[in-house]
């Protein structure tokens, strides 16, 4: 198994594509900058999710695959963060990826995706409220 990469804040590849979708380096990389941003913003949600494990002191599941911590999230934060971020990262990936006879994302859908993530992320670190005398809606005990 390997071990979890080094430690990357989220705000580092967002705002590395914001310069991207604001035209700063976009000259030396011609055609492939929409993807580039994709995979930019991609990696923001990557980190984001290495995060909450790490708040949960849970660092062994940065070493699952990405879809496998997409499907765990909902057990650890807010049911419809998670969702979104996984809805998210599956069109990102979708759209680093070159396909014959499908475009790169365009500039407005990825600063759409830049925007929809600046709101989202931080929600992945909010706690969950837990109701009096009872379990998180999650159903599990906070650890710690």
């Amino acid at each position: 198994m390997s071990r979890p990469g080094p430690r990357l804040d989220p705000e580092v590849p967002l705002a590395q594509a914001d310069r991207l979708l604001r035209g700063g380096d976009a000259t030396d990389l011609r055609g492939s900058w929409p993807r580039i941003c994709a995979w930019l913003l991609r990696l923001a949600v990557e980190q984001a999710v290495d995060e909450v494990w790490r708040a949960h002191r849970r660092p062994e599941l940065m070493r699952l695959p990405m879809r496998a911590q997409l499907l765990l999230l909902p057990a650890f934060v807010d049911g419809a963060a998670a969702d979104e971020v996984g809805s998210a990262w599956y069109a990102l990936s979708r759209a680093g990826h070159l396909h014959a006879y499908e475009l790169a994302p365009t500039a407005a859908e990825l600063r759409r995706w830049h925007q929809d993530l600046c709101a989202l992320l931080p929600r992945l670190t909010e706690p969950e409220p837990i109701p009096p005398g009872g379990l998180p809606p999650n159903g599990l005990r906070p650890s710690g």
